[in-house]
């Protein structure tokens, strides 16, 4: 079978290039089921577009053109849409509202276009998840400047402005004041593939948890890896510390949201890989689901990365018609993919913003992504791996120390600590080695207590280093399987695995 991939286009402020690593290991994936693969990407600097990646490769604009030009010169059997991310989504959904992959005859693989509308259409989103009895924030569904002009003095402020089919919060934010919903909410109608946007509750401070999951033709589901935002609502995930798994959910709440994700994957019908993200509340054991993403996202590629599991390698042969029970582990070749990875570590991501090189540019997070990218380090601990994180930056502060933060008089500080910004780590550092009480810092930034006592006896108890490191594996079982190519990250212990 010859199959389309579509690419996710070039790296723009606030998108990172993460999906690059999903398409690469898709079109590999379906290499090894004997399938022509046909690749259009506009962007050449990917390892996705190197020689050998695909059997057709195509450096061409993004549009509905362009595409259907090269469905008319190569006449694919199938488009695959979900692993180019928002990008490749939206494209294949315009190729078949034209009309293009009908008159083509080409087959939408994986996850169905239905279940796609359902998922990036907020008004069927919303629907649904009354439908299945899931929790869902009070929101407003808005297309036209009319419409929003007749909410503004309906709704809560501050609220959150949430465009449909966009990428990296796109043409969203927090309005605080009518105005500021209107000026807002204007721009993400423009920019919404769809003319629409959710105009919703605000849930500030609560905390944000994401659940990747994986669902076959079949209906099997497993969750790879749940993962724990340091940062509260009202940051958007990409531009969010994420620590995975989670450290401070109870056994309730971690199962709890883990029926609800699988719960979600079912009524949406997704084939492949989704992302469920979840708002729950620190004071208590109510929860709401914020959106999903029915494709491999930016979180799918830390989740990848951190469990072993190689979801879009795994989502591309379940497009093609195989079920998880049917796919072999890469890494400990003697298991399938219907096992669910197990840690016996802990994996901490930070964004990297490009401000180094825009000095002037408003350092403000919030529900619109800014960074260009990201590290992610694991080790034994939440502390260690926070270390390594920040090491891996390759800014000027190798260690929880900022200079600027040092000689700020305490109101600065504080004010430093409750403003989210690339560079709050710090400041919550700051302030903890000064003497604030973690209630303190909790109430000026909402970060749960459970990472601030952390870094509290960090900035008290600065590690001491150790003169030989040992090798530990990821193998996707935590050692219950034998595994044949697991990979492995240094740490400071007595035994290692390798």
């Amino acid at each position: 079978m010859k199959i389309l991939v579509i690419g996710s286009g070039p790296i723009v402020i606030g998108q990172a290039a993460e999906f690059d690593y999903a398409g690469t290991q898709a079109c590999k994936s379906l290499k090894e089921e004997g399938h022509e693969v046909v690749l259009i990407n506009s962007n050449p600097a990917t390892i996705m577009t190197d020689p050998g990646v695909a059997d057709a490769l195509y450096i061409e604009p993004l549009n509905v053109d362009f595409c259907e030009r090269v469905i008319a010169r190569e006449r694919p059997d199938a488009l695959l849409p979900t692993l180019g991310g928002q990008t490749g989504l939206n494209l294949a959904t315009q190729l078949s509202d034209q009309g293009i992959l009908e008159k083509y005859d080409v087959k939408l693989l994986g996850t169905p276009l239905t279940a796609i509308r359902k998922a990036e259409d907020r008004e069927q989103f919303r629907a649904l998840m009354r439908e299945i009895k899931e929790p869902v924030p009070e929101s407003w569904i808005v297309e036209t400047p009319e419409q929003l002009e007749e909410l503004l003095d309906i709704v809560p402020y501050p609220c959150i402005i949430r465009p449909a089919y966009t990428l990296g919060g796109t043409g969203g934010g927090i309005a605080n004041t009518r105005e500021e919903l209107l000026e807002i909410g204007n721009i993400g109608l423009k920019l919404s593939l769809r003319s629409q946007i959710m105009v919703e509750r605000s849930l500030l401070g609560w905390k944000e948890i994401e659940y990747e999951v994986m669902r076959d033709s079949k209906g099997n589901c497993i969750t790879v890896c749940n993962m724990e935002n340091f940062d509260p609502m009202g940051v958007h995930t990409g531009d969010s510390i994420v620590v995975a798994p989670s450290q401070t959910l109870s056994d309730l709440e971690y199962h709890m949201m883990r029926t609800a994700s699988l719960k979600i994957i079912n009524a949406l019908g997704i084939e492949g890989g989704c992302n469920v993200q979840m708002a729950l509340n620190p004071d208590g054991f109510d929860y709401y689901i914020i959106e999903v993403n029915p494709r491999v996202s930016r979180s799918s590629a830390l989740a990848s990365k951190a469990t072993g599991y190689p979801i879009a390698r795994v989502a591309a042969k379940i497009a093609v018609g195989l079920t998880l029970d049917e796919i072999e582990n890469q890494v400990t070749k003697t298991t399938k993919a219907c096992f669910e990875p197990a840690l016996d570590y802990c994996v901490v991501k930070i964004p990297r913003w490009p401000f180094d090189k825009f000095a002037t540019g408003d350092r403000t997070l919030f529900t619109q992504m800014k960074a260009t990218g990201e590290v992610m380090a694991i080790d034994r601990s939440f502390e260690a791996a926070l270390m390594k994180a920040v090491r891996g930056l390759e800014v000027k502060q190798r260690d929880l120390w900022h200079e600027k933060f040092v000689g700020q008089p305490d109101q600065e500080l504080r004010a430093a600590i409750k403003q989210p910004t690339d560079e709050r780590l710090w400041a919550i550092a700051e302030g903890l080695r000064r003497g604030f009480s973690v209630d303190e810092v909790h109430k000026l930034c909402r970060v749960d207590r459970w990472f601030l006592r952390k870094m509290a006896a960090m900035v008290a108890n600065p590690f001491e280093p150790v003169a030989s490191p040992v090798y530990k594996m990821v193998d996707t079982c935590a050692g219950e399987f034998e595994s044949r190519t697991p990979y492995y990250y240094a740490t400071q212990e007595a035994f290692g695995d390798a």
